[in-house]
Order: C-alpha cells, then structure tokens, then sequence
C-alpha cells in the first residue's frame, strides 16, 4: 500500500565517531584547538602519485581540455547563428524574385528598320529576334562551341559549378584581376532573362537561387535551348538564329564550324567581338573558341586550323553604318504615330543613302583637315529636295563619340544667314534691289551696329548691301519695316523657333536649328512654297502591309512672285560677287553666308533647282572661338562640295522662274488658298488686300 500522506523528512543523526571525540589530558591541561579544521592525510606514495599525473595527462591536463571543450561549442553556437544568418539571408534576397512562370514569354522591344529611297536597310532599333529553334534543330557546332567556351560541365552540375567557380578564383587572383567568370549557362540565363546586369550581391545571390530553380523547374536540354534563343549577341540581335542571320545571312540551322566559333566568342563582350565592329578582334577571339572546343573533344586541331585559315571570309562585308543622326531624328517623329505603337515595322525614309556617305565622309575630312587648324570642332549638314525631303543629315563629326545632333537639337544665332527674310519682307513692301540706302553708322540706343571690314560705303543699293552682307543697311531695313513684320515672314517660310523683337534681329541674334533654317530657304527653290522638312513617306508591317503613309505636305504660297524674283536676283548675287564666292558651282545657284559675334559659328545656306542645302560649323563650347572663320570660307567650301555631290549626273536647271505676266494675262491656277506675304506682288487687288490685311495682324500681333 503507498501511502499518500506527506512525511516529514528528518535531519540524519548526528554522532561522533569514537576516533574523533576529544580526549582529557592526565595531566589535566587545558586542550588545544589544532591550527587547522581540516584533518591533514598522509603523503601518498610516490609511485602512486606518478602513477596519478600520468592518467590526467601530466600538469594542467584538465584545464586544456576544458578549453577544447569550450571552443568546440562556441564553433558550434557560430555554426548555428551562421546558418539562421545565411538562411535570413537567402529568405531576404529570395522574396522579390520574379515569377519564374514567365521565362517563355517575355516582353521584348518592338522593331524599327529604316530602309533609305533607293531601298536599302541602314539602321534598326529594337530587339531582334530570330526564329525560336529546338536543339535539336540548331547546328551541333553552335552549341558545341557555346558549351566548349562558357560551360563544359553543363550536363553535370546542379546550376553552380563548383569546380569552375573555384578554378576562376584561382585563376584570377594569380592574374590580379579578373580574367576569367564563374558562372555557369543556368546563371547567365537566370540573370539575362530576369534580373538586372548589376554588379551587386544581391543579384549575384538571386542569380543563384534562380539557376537552382531553373534546374528544378527544367530539363538540361530546354535550359540550353532557352539560352540559345534569347541570349543577346550584339547589333540587336537576340538569339544565336538572329545572330547567324545578321552576321552571316544564313540560318541557325546551317551554320557552319566558323560562324558558330565566332558567335560563341560574342557571348563575352557582343560589342567588342561583332564582326561588324571589329572583323580583328572577331577573328582572334573565334580562334580561341575554336581551341576551346579542341580541349572539349568536340574536334581535332586539324579541323580547328583549317577552320580559323578560311573562316574569315565568311563573315558578311556590311558597310560601315551610315545614317543615324537622320534616323535617331526620324525614330523620334514616330512617336506622334499612335497606330503603330508596339508593332515592329519597316519606315521608308527620302535618306539618299549614296549622298548621306559622301556628306559624312566630307564633314570628317574638313573638320579633321582645315577646320582642326581653325578650330572648328563640330558640324553639320541638312540636305532637302525642294519639297522638303530630306536627301542627307549630318548633325556632327563623329556620331560613335556624341549622339548629340546639331542639325535638329543646336539651338544657334544664324547671324547674316537670316537676311533673306528681311530683305524678302522689304520687297513684299515694294522695294527692289535698285534702291538706295546709307551705309553709314548708325545708333540705336546703347548699341552700334557696324559691319565686318569696319568700313562704311555711304549710299549702296539694296542689291550690293545684300551681296557684301552690310549690317547698317539691314538694320535700318528691319527700322523701317518693324521688327514684327520680317518675324512674320520667318516664320511663314519655315523657321519656327521663337524670334526676338528688336532690330538686332536683322543680324540674326535669335537662335534657330539648321534644319528649320534650311527649310525656310526651300521657298526660295521651290517657287515661293512653303515646306515642312519631312524623312518619312510610309511605314509598314514586315510583311508589306502599308500601315501609314504620308498625305499632302506644304502651306501654298508664302511670297509673291515679284519679291521671289528680286531675291533670286540678291542671292545670286552672293556667289557671283558677294561674300560666298566660294561657293560657286557650275550651275545657277543662289544662297547667304552667316557669322556670329567672336566668330561662334559659320553659316552657309543655299539652293540651285534641285536641291537646297545648310552648313553650320562650330562648337559645342559656344564660349570656344574659332579662328576667324566666316561663312564666306570652309562652310561655303563645304556647301559647295556637298551640292557637287549632290547635283552628280543631273542636268543644269536654272533657279525657278516665277510668272510675272500682267495680271490680265497671269494663268492663276494654283494659286488660289495660298498665303502671301506683305505687298508688291503684282496687280491682283485681292491678293493685294490679303497682303494688307496680314501685314496689319502681323505688325499687331507680332506674328
């Protein structure tokens, strides 16, 4: 029976042992407490003692071995903070990654070919993509090489490697920098199909932990194919079938040893190894693919050198590219077609793709000859037919260093290149080039206008003023008229940036582009029309269907034939006896030379019947001053070699001739809407009353 009441718990008994009992002295002395509590032992013997410090290792055993016990846990502790610690880690880095649901079917860029008038392609934006093959389907050379070269342990490891992460460290800490990468084709393509090309630990950690997802999720053989079709190859190309289309115009499915070595060797650096770029260094780098793949034992060193000896000439022999300020610009006016957003298509541009490489090659050779020793730095050039198309553009000396286009984006004072439109607005008003004004100094509050050489030549006509480019004339011009009346007509002929409203606008003190300068001069070539420069006429889907095209164009007539013919006479004038001899052709041509205060920039603007055409040089630094360079000296050099290009092959045609038949006769078909600028155009009281009418609001309104 247990008993389930509580007990008390008694203290044990408390006796003496007989041994220890105190005894009384005979004597009867008094006893003596010992000097210690403790009862002292007998020495043991000295066998037995050796025999003692042997077994605990000799003197201090156990205090060592405490220690070793100590630090084994501490290292254990630490291995268990480490591993909540990594996996904290992995958790905080693993909880954005992106859907790995979406690896077939990402988003990608639309593209934009641009094809020039004579039909070939020049430029493309982008990403483009190939046709999206199986393995089985791609040439065994192309994967070979792509394995051979980024990957040899591909169908062996888990999506690490660590043999060859362990092999780069090694290898790269003897080089001193990095020569060579770790990671495998399962981390390039976790990194190239869902993460940011950041060097940081994060992305390097989420590449991880994506590549042992995507070995999870598929087989090594759709990794493979997956990498093949979307790894980025250089020129826009995506996909080693767009690779082998645009670098060797054949199909990924034929590709031979050569073209596979070479596409391999663009997976390190596309743009550096683009036989495009660097036919050179493309080929040394594909020799190395070529011995990679000997060490593989995907082939023997025979074939290897065969290969490499005449593989070079397999590669495509594409002109330099061409062309692509004009179609950076022509890109960006795509922006206003709403329709074609997120389609890829084919624009059809007015790019004369013959004339815009002479243009580019005489740009450079004057900017790196002539226009170095006078400091000139930068140019450009805009070259339209009549109607506005535009033929050739050039908005700089090297498109590679500054993207920058100083043909559609530098805004710069054209200097003595704006008279035209105060002159043209002077005979809207009924003057002609044989009237007379004063070359003389003149004062406009604080400001004294003078001219170039410094000399003033008293009464000169209109016609000669214009010629010589003399300021004090303008100026007194644009007094006469009102400031309001010449921006006016500017505007009408095409330039569309904002103009001031004082007299130094004669001088051409407001800034404007090149191409809307030049567009403004097209009136003067095409009859008196106005134009809007344009580059495109159509744009359409890759398989030919037409998805826009461009409709009407012009504003009609924005001069009277009178004013056109006295304009044609002055500006004529220029090269024959004015400022821009230089610039004389072996046709009839007319045109105005331009340069601003320190010699900033050099204008030359001008036309003939087929073909109107604007140079600027400069640079960049406006504060950088070139060396006395007037439009009268390189930019009319350059015009002219430009239009000599330009006018190869075609006949001589004189400048257009307007009709300046009695009103009673005129033939006025054509005429009819058209917008005419101030008076004096002839005898037709309602055109006449219009030009009132318009001269009245613009004088208002300043327009």
């Amino acid at each position: 029976m247990v008993e389930t009441a509580m007990t008390t718990k008694r203290p044990p008994d408390l006796r003496v042992d007989p041994a220890d009992r105190l005894q009384a002295s005979s004597s009867d002395e008094p006893v003596r407490r010992p000097r210690s509590t403790r009862a002292s032992k007998p020495a043991a013997p000295k066998a037995e003692r050796q025999k003692r410090s042997k077994k605990s290792g000799g003197n201090g055993g156990g205090k060592k071995g405490g220690w070793g016990k100590r630090l084994f846990m501490w290292g254990a502790t630490l291995a268990v903070w480490g591993l909540i610690a990594l996996a904290g880690l992995v958790a905080y880095y693993a909880h954005d990654l992106p859907d790995i649901d979406q690896v077939t079917a990402p988003t990608r860029r639309p593209s934009v070919q641009f094809v020039s008038a004579d039909n070939q392609v020049f430029a493309a934006f982008g990403d483009l993509y190939g046709e999206s093959l199986d393995l089985s389907e791609i040439s065994p050379s192309i994967w070979q090489a792509v394995l051979a070269t980024e990957d040899r342990r591909f169908f062996s490891h888990f999506g690490v490697d660590v043999l060859g992460l362990a092999r780069a460290i090694y290898v790269n800490i003897r080089a001193g920098h990095v020569v060579q990468g770790g990671s495998t084709i399962t981390q390039q393509l976790a990194k190239n199909l869902f993460l940011k090309p950041d060097r940081t630990m994060k992305r390097k950690v989420q590449e991880v932990l994506m590549a042992l997802w995507l070995e999870k999720r598929f087989t090594k053989q759709q990794l493979l194919t997956l990498y093949l079709n979307r790894v980025y190859l250089g020129s826009g190309a995506y996909g080693v079938d767009a690779a082998a289309k645009r670098y060797f115009d054949v199909s990924a499915r034929r590709t031979g040893l050569y073209p596979s070595a070479v596409i391999a060797g663009l997976l390190k650096a596309p743009s550096r190894y683009s036989p495009l770029n660097d036919p050179e260094a493309s080929h040394k780098r594909a020799v190395e693919v070529l011995n990679n793949m000997v060490e593989a034992g995907y082939i023997d060193q025979k074939t290897a050198d065969m290969a490499a000896l005449g593989g070079a000439a397999q590669a495509v022999r594409r002109a330099a590219p061409t062309g692509r300020y004009f179609a950076d610009w022509a890109l960006s006016r795509l922006d206003d077609l709403s329709e074609l957003a997120g389609r890829d298509v084919v624009v059809r541009t007015t790019l004369d793709l013959t004339l815009q490489r002479k243009v580019e090659q005489q740009v450079q050779a004057l900017l790196n000859g002539p226009g170095a020793k006078a400091n000139a730095g930068q140019g450009a050039v805009v070259v339209l037919s009549p109607d506005g198309a535009i033929r050739a553009l050039v908005g700089g000396k090297d498109y590679d260093d500054s993207q920058f286009n100083r043909a559609t984006q530098a805004l710069r004072q054209p200097g003595s290149a704006f008279k035209p439109f105060v002159y043209l607005a002077a005979m809207e008003q009924g003057l002609a080039p044989q009237d007379v004004y004063d070359d003389a100094p003149i004062k406009l509050g604080k400001w004294k206008p003078g001219n170039y050489n410094g000399r003033f030549e008293g009464p000169v006509t209109l016609h000669h003023a214009f010629a010589h480019s003399t300021n004090t004339v303008a100026v007194r011009l644009i007094e006469d008229l009102g400031p309001a009346r010449v921006v006016t007509v500017a505007h009408k002929l095409g330039v569309t940036s904002p103009l001031g409203q004082d007299a130094s606008l004669a001088l051409g003190t407001s800034e404007t582009t090149l191409l809307e300068l030049t567009q403004a001069y097209a009136p003067f070539a095409n009859g008196g029309y106005g134009i809007n420069a344009f580059g495109i006429e159509s744009v359409s889907a890759p398989d030919g269907q037409v998805l826009w095209t461009r409709q009407g164009g012009g504003f009609g007539k924005v001069m009277s034939d009178q004013a056109l013919a006295h304009m044609h006479e002055m500006m004529s004038a220029v090269l024959t006896e004015g400022t821009g001899k230089a610039a004389r052709l072996d046709r009839p041509a007319a045109g105005k030379t331009g340069t601003t205060q320190d010699y900033r920039d050099a204008w030359f603007m001008g036309y003939t019947a087929d073909y109107v055409a604007g140079v600027w040089l400069g640079n960049d630094d406006q504060r950088n001053e070139m060396k006395k360079v007037t439009g009268g000296g390189l930019p009319a050099q350059l015009w002219k070699s430009v239009m000599m290009a330009a006018h190869q092959g075609i006949p001589v045609h004189p400048l257009p001739t307007p009709d300046l038949t009695p009103p009673a006769m005129a033939d006025t078909e054509g005429t009819a809407g058209g917008v005419i600028v101030g008076g004096g155009g002839g005898g037709d009281p309602i055109r006449a009353l219009g030009n009132a009418i318009d001269d009245l609001l613009g004088s208002l309104f300043g327009r």
